[in-house]
């Protein structure tokens, strides 16, 4: 073998390991982003997830309808727990008879369309009041001493994370002043888990409010970050708390 063959083969062979050793890397990182992503979601692979359904409020709805823009925020959600390799069940908020840290939760809609949902607001963010009705302005989002309200220029979503006791599988919440503001705040979710991971970690509580900018025009697709509520959403009134 001359000179130059030999040389033409020991470049081959150190691009191969050298491609070989990068593709590696790659895969390495690849796999501890997503064991970062399942820590902070709580979904190993193989496990299952509950993704709580809420009904449809209006006149005339059946008590288990659900609404199209709830329906496609449920889409979301159940691929956002696919990525993961874990496999999700879906369960009516009236029908989630079970307790918190067995299984991952997912749970969707306002307390209103979603008894699981004003559960776990009571247990876990006793700072956080919502109330609605017919009128202009009686959907507001409470927290603490701070107002969010609904009007046709803007919705507002309350996104938290609820770690559960004895390190148990988290609750994620994500409760929409409208059906536009729930799907908003699920692709917000499914958009930002990675930093959401980096900045609170695979045990971190935490509650934020999102504002979807004039979702008659944008829908769901126009979202931004108001407010970290987190300390606000933990404390409990000091009526409650005299009352307790």
């Amino acid at each position: 073998m001359t000179d130059s063959v030999l040389n033409v083969v020991l470049g081959l062979v150190a691009s191969a390991i050298s491609a070989g050793l990068g593709w590696l890397a790659q895969a390495l990182r690849r796999r501890r982003r997503i064991e970062r992503v399942r820590g902070f979601l709580g979904l190993p692979s193989g496990s299952e997830c509950l993704i709580v359904v809420p009904r449809s409020i209006g006149t005339g709805s059946h008590a288990h309808t659900v609404t199209r823009r709830d329906a496609y925020a449920l889409m979301w959600l159940a691929g956002l727990v696919e990525e993961c390799g874990a496999r999700p069940e879906l369960v009516a908020h009236d029908a989630a008879h079970r307790g918190l840290g067995t299984k991952t939760e997912l749970c969707l809609g306002g307390p209103v369309s979603n008894d699981r949902m004003a559960a776990h607001l009571a247990w876990g963010l006793p700072g956080v009041l919502v109330t609605s009705g017919p009128g202009p302005g009686s959907n507001v989002l409470v927290v603490g001493d701070r107002d969010f309200r609904a009007d046709q220029d803007q919705a507002h979503t309350l996104l938290a994370r609820i770690a559960t006791p004895d390190d148990g599988r988290p609750v994620f919440l994500i409760s929409g002043q409208t059906g536009t503001a729930n799907q908003a705040g699920v692709r917000y979710l499914v958009s930002h888990h990675r930093e959401l991971a980096r900045k609170y970690g695979r045990n971190g509580t935490f509650a934020l409010v999102l504002r979807v900018v004039n979702p008659e025009a944008y829908g769901p697709d126009m979202v931004e970050l108001v407010a970290d509520v987190t300390a606000e959403a933990l404390r409990r009134p000091a009526a409650a708390s005299t009352t307790a």
